[in-house]
């Protein structure tokens, strides 16, 4: 019974399977998405479907999954006089932003579902949790009293404030704002984040590898950039698992 953790699959469907097998994910185990499931990648939508088939998964919203329901309904009924009218300004702004973030893979793989599954991934979407804070036994370290705390977030915690409580982060402080990866949020907790592809970290020593700093774990290793990976870290173990090389 692991948990295992991952995060900024974008659409990389063979990646993701390759992931699921070198660490051998059981039944009894669980996996953390920490959201930015969608976009850029070839196939968005069809990790969507294989992740909505694993009852062990527990998905995060990510920026990405925000943008896309923005959208998605509106994208989902046919192209009338009717929807037209209902195209606002707000509407256009979320579509051109989504559309400047990468939807277009996803906008594809969308539109080719019947409209029952076109539901049935929105209301999927819905559902993910915005964070989630775990307690985890150490098992590497031979002993039962021993657990690592851990908060699971997309993004970071903008404007943080060590008095602030979690209910009092706006969305887009979770899902948009990056974490400061040289500041300690927490002294007993790990905070896991992706968002940021650790290639764009310079002070990461290891350009494209899990970061950590001062209790943050970075886990986004940029899987849709030429030559990225995807990552996974076992929060019993704290071992690392990539996709296309080893550590």
């Amino acid at each position: 019974m692991a948990t295992y953790v991952v995060s900024d699959i974008h659409g990389e469907y063979d990646k993701f399977l390759e992931l699921l097998n070198i660490i051998k994910l059981k039944e009894t185990d669980t996996l953390y998405v920490l959201g930015d499931i969608l976009d850029r990648g070839p196939h968005p939508i069809k990790v969507m479907k294989k992740l909505m088939e694993m009852p062990n998964v527990i998905c995060i919203v990510g920026n990405h999954e925000i943008m896309a329901l923005e959208c998605l309904e509106f994208l989902s009924n046919e192209i009338t006089d009717i929807s037209l009218e209902k195209l606002d300004k707000e509407m256009l702004e979320n579509l051109v932003t989504w559309q400047y973030n990468g939807s277009s893979t996803t906008i594809k793989e969308f539109k080719e579902l019947d409209k029952e599954s076109r539901i049935e991934v929105i209301e999927y979407i819905k559902d993910f949790l915005i964070y989630e804070k775990l307690s985890v036994a150490a098992v590497e370290l031979a002993r039962t009293d021993i657990t690592r705390k851990f908060l699971l977030v997309h993004a970071g915690l903008g404007n943080f404030s060590p008095d602030k409580a979690m209910e009092d982060y706006s969305l887009h402080e979770l899902v948009w704002e990056r974490a400061d990866y040289n500041v300690q949020y927490f002294k007993d907790v790990y905070v896991i984040t992706g968002h940021t592809p650790t290639q764009t970290i310079k002070e990461n020593p290891k350009p494209g590898f899990i970061y950590k700093n001062s209790n943050h774990i970075a886990i986004d290793c940029g899987a849709h950039y030429p030559g990225g990976r995807l990552a996974a870290i076992c929060l019993d173990t704290m071992e690392e698992f990539y996709t296309g090389t080893s550590c």
